[in-house]
């Protein structure tokens, strides 16, 4: 019968004499020693983990069990690291599921350590969980057919280091906008909700014809008592609708090619785009992966049907001999430099090579362009929410200049 595994806390020495300290599963405190020891780490000191009462794991449905890319290139990193080392797979898997900070992708990877163990091939055992991106399956597969597994984890560490980093700067830049354009929103409806009520009672006890402007912010202040449950139901059916087409194609086809149009964001999306299929391209052709099922794989991992489409082009080209650049001419989402420049990656047999460059390119021209935005927008959103807010306080403050007439 199987000892059931237990936590346990540990305080070990590394290999610069710093004190670390993390926590482990395992069947006993002579395993976690020996664990550690394997490691590299001299144990100091390990104690079985309290549970329950303060200690107690607080989960955070839809949150805690969240693997986001970023945990899936600090995996791929880590595992490329201790397999280049020497350590055997089965020992980098076991090592990796227990030092994994998110619970839900350590059980992942306990689970792929258990198919692997049992006979399976690393991607195939992958491939049966949807954590793990079809890029990322297919490169691992190409590793062990070729025989360099860690050059192959290294590659795709970086590509995801590099599309968690893009990811990074949009969301830097547009994170400040945001939030202030959220308050401002969420400040107006309160006045409108609570103040403007307070001033228009005031304003009736007296009597006397309010000014053109105050009517108008009482009327606004009217529609939104009575709309704002609708309001809130309606945002929320929206939501959900969101969330349960989003996926659909059909549902694509109608809003994703909006985005590459649409007049600010646009060119901002269309440059991610770019920089994510030349990325994901150089990097399966990089670790071995054949450039037809490149294509198909790059294609659905693009975040965009209209790229998608173009992937299927260009597909169904080189499928019948044709030249890779070719069919990219007829797609608008391609500038004609990423054209050109896969043509002569083409010609001069440096595909892969000439795809980074590209990705590099549009990195920073993302970064760039994010920046520009940012500048541009800051003060629109001032001058707008400016002036909506002073039309509030001018709207309510006018009629104070009649109210000392009202009252003699």
């Amino acid at each position: 019968m199987a000892t059931e595994a237990k936590k346990y806390d540990y305080a070990v020495r590394d290999t610069h004499g710093k004190i670390q300290k993390g926590s482990i599963e395992a069947p006993s405190e002579a395993a976690v020693a020996s664990r550690l020891k394997d490691m590299g780490l001299a144990p100091v000191s390990i104690t079985e983990a309290k549970t329950g009462g303060l200690n107690a794991e607080i989960k955070i449905p839809g949150l805690s069990d969240r693997i986001k890319l970023k945990d899936i290139a600090i995996m791929s990193r880590q595992l490329a690291t201790m397999i280049g080392a020497g350590l055997s797979l089965l020992r980098a898997l076991t090592i990796l599921g227990e030092q994994t900070e998110n619970p839900a992708l350590a059980k992942v990877i306990q689970s792929v350590r258990a198919d692997v163990e049992a006979g399976v091939s690393l991607s195939t055992a992958m491939s049966k969980h949807e954590t793990f991106p079809p890029l990322m399956v297919n490169m691992v597969r190409a590793g062990e057919v070729g025989g360099f597994l860690d050059t192959v984890l290294e590659s795709v560490a970086q590509n995801f280091e590099a599309d968690v980093k893009l990811r990074g700067k949009v969301k830097s830049a547009m994170t400040y906008p945001v939030v202030v354009f959220i308050i401002a929103i969420l400040a107006v409806i309160g006045m409108l909700l609570f103040i403007v009520p307070v001033f228009a009672g005031m304003f009736d006890s007296l009597g006397g014809e309010l000014p053109f402007l105050t009517k108008i912010l009482v009327v606004m202040s009217d529609v939104l008592k009575i709309g704002i449950v609708p309001l809130i139901i309606g945002i929320g059916v929206a939501v959900y609708l969101w969330n349960k087409n989003k996926n659909k194609v059909s549902f694509r086809e109608k809003v994703e090619p909006m985005y590459l149009k649409a007049p600010v964001f646009g060119p901002l999306v269309q440059k991610i785009a770019v920089a994510r299929f030349t990325r994901n391209l150089g990097a399966m052709l990089r670790a071995g992966v054949p450039i037809l099922q490149s294509l198909d794989i790059v294609g659905q991992t693009s975040g965009n049907i209209v790229i998608e489409k173009a992937s299927k082009d260009v597909r169904e080209s080189v499928r019948t001999g044709n030249s890779l650049a070719k069919p990219l001419a007829q797609h608008e989402v391609f500038p004609p430099m990423v054209v050109q420049m896969m043509a002569v990656g083409e010609d001069t047999g440096a595909l892969d090579n000439m795809l980074d460059k590209i990705a590099d390119f549009y990195d920073d021209e993302v970064e760039a362009t994010t920046e520009q935005l940012t500048s541009l927008i800051e003060p629109l959103m001032i001058a707008v929410l400016g002036g909506i807010v002073g039309f509030m306080v001018i709207a309510l403050y006018m009629p104070i200049f009649g109210v000392f007439e009202l009252i003699q």
